[in-house]
């Protein structure tokens, strides 16, 4: 029986290698072929996207990812640290079993919900008090931090709370203060997980596609400002794959090539920082 139990969990966990390497073979054999046509310099640098002419440079998409991933962190990161610090070290066991489980609730919620919040609310007051569009890189940024919080309270609490009580009972044997012991003890030790969290609210905020296609504006050039409107890998893809046919088609696969390289490289580096001693 144990033998049994041993190969069926060994089929489980081969068949979920399986799945991925079959997508990612499915997603190359679809993609690699127009930028071998193209060149991958072209496709990654060229700044326009005219399937109609033939054209299919990502530059504008690469950038807008980057952008709103770049701002959700921005926003996200001190937020969901200082929560995380906050309920680890300075909360009440009361406080503690009401705001955990709601922040982890938020994972729960379907992104189209923020995405329609961020449309009828967020939108209209970035346009009225800032200018613009509205649909912009900042609403986006802002809608994509609240959504990346579950995952960075969550892993960075965990963090904290490993760190060896000794370490807090000796930093405050010797005198410091609570917070000096947070901020000169607690932060370095906990370091690594903290940024294994961060960079897992990154890969979540660069793969999503519904909330973001709402409240990015979806343009397809290269934005100047924070109040610009983009339009990412995601949703380039999700918004054109219905139509799409022939190179543009391929195109789009190729996209999600470079997008499946973009999340692969962060959950590397989630790993490695996960492992890593300061």
């Amino acid at each position: 029986m144990d033998k049994l139990v041993s190969r069926l969990l060994l089929l489980a966990a081969c068949s979920s290698a399986a799945i991925l390497a079959l997508i990612a073979l499915f997603i190359f054999k679809e993609g690699v072929p127009i930028m071998a046509r193209s060149g991958l310099g072209a496709f990654l640098l060229g700044r326009d996207w005219s399937p109609l002419q033939g054209q299919f440079g990502i530059l504008p998409f690469i950038i807008g990812s980057l952008c709103i991933t770049l701002g959700a962190l921005l926003i996200g990161v001190p937020l969901g640290v200082a929560c995380a610090v906050y309920l680890a070290e300075f909360s009440s066991p009361r406080w503690v079993n009401i705001l955990k489980p709601a922040i982890e609730l938020l994972a729960g919620i379907p992104s189209v919900v923020y995405g329609f919040l961020g449309v009828m609310w967020l939108a209209p007051l970035i346009r009225i008090r800032l200018g613009g569009p509205g649909l912009s890189i900042l609403a986006a940024s802002c809608v994509l931090a609240i959504m990346t919080l579950p995952t960075i309270v969550s892993i960075s609490i965990d963090a904290l709370q490993a760190v060896p009580k000794s370490y807090k009972q000796g930093s405050l044997a010797l005198g410091a203060t609570e917070w000096q012991t947070v901020w000169r003890v607690l932060f370095p030790a906990a370091r690594a997980g903290i940024l294994a969290g961060v960079i897992l609210g990154m890969g979540r905020a660069i793969g999503e596609t519904m909330a973001v296609i709402m409240i990015s504006g979806n343009s397809t050039a290269i934005p100047h400002s924070a109040l610009d409107s983009v339009r990412t890998l995601t949703a380039n893809i999700a918004i054109e794959m219905g139509y799409a046919t022939g190179e543009h088609r391929q195109a789009l696969f190729a996209t999600g090539v470079i997008l499946f390289f973009f999340i692969m490289i962060l959950n590397g580096a989630a790993l490695r920082f996960a492992r890593r001693k300061f």
